[in-house]
């Protein structure tokens, strides 16, 4: 018995090892493609199917690859090629007008490119700390609507709704709250983005690619 289970977390240690950002993630009949590094992804072996089932699943990281990672999960499960009704593309889910404001232009590249879009993220969060920079300092650790203001959720909600937005939301002490075409609003994304360390940031006044 002690031999099999060492040979299941063996085989797991070394599918692991040769995982690359396109990860899978199966569930029955249906698989959802993310993108996670391999050292942010754990493996669940389900025992009772052979062959073996190789479940690959977020990590707890509450940096900034965790940080970014949870978004784009929420955004489109992690892939790069999604566009959604509304026209927002990629991984994370840009706007035209988002890409064109760190001067990317051409969405068909942007979509083919997973690096320009991990750029493109953290360009987007170098401007919104920039302008929010103020506000960061002056609101990180008050509650709002019963939730604990951080940084990481204050970027978050600048990502969903905008710079502009987020300010609005913090200086009315969250009395305007603003929601996306699909129905989540500011608050949920302070709350669901909160406490992550996003110290990595650095703001940056014109921040582009």
């Amino acid at each position: 018995m002690k031999k099999n289970v060492l040979f299941i977390v063996t085989l797991a240690i070394a599918l692991t090892a040769f995982t690359q950002d396109d990860s899978l993630f199966f569930q029955k009949t249906k698989k959802v493609r993310y993108n996670l590094p391999k050292a942010n992804a754990i493996v669940t072996v389900n025992k009772s199917v052979e062959p073996f089932d190789f479940f690959y699943t977020p990590t707890i990281d509450n940096h900034y690859v965790g940080f970014k990672e949870a978004i784009a999960f929420k955004e489109s499960r992690g892939n790069y090629k999604k566009v959604n009704s509304f026209g927002y593309l990629g991984k994370y889910q840009f706007g035209e007008s988002t890409l064109h404001r760190i001067r990317i232009y051409d969405t068909d590249d942007f979509l083919n490119d997973p690096k320009l879009q991990e750029d493109a993220f953290y360009a987007l969060c170098s401007l919104n700390k920039w302008i929010l920079i103020r506000d960061i300092k002056r609101s990180v650790g008050k509650t709002i609507n019963g939730v604990k203001i951080t940084e990481s959720g204050i970027l978050a909600a600048a990502h969903l709704a905008g710079a502009g937005n987020v300010k609005k939301y913090l200086r009315t002490n969250g009395e305007a709250n603003a929601y996306d075409a699909f129905g989540t609003n500011v608050h949920h994304y302070m709350k669901r983005f909160a406490g992550y360390d996003t110290s990595f940031v650095k703001p940056v006044k014109n921040a582009r690619i």
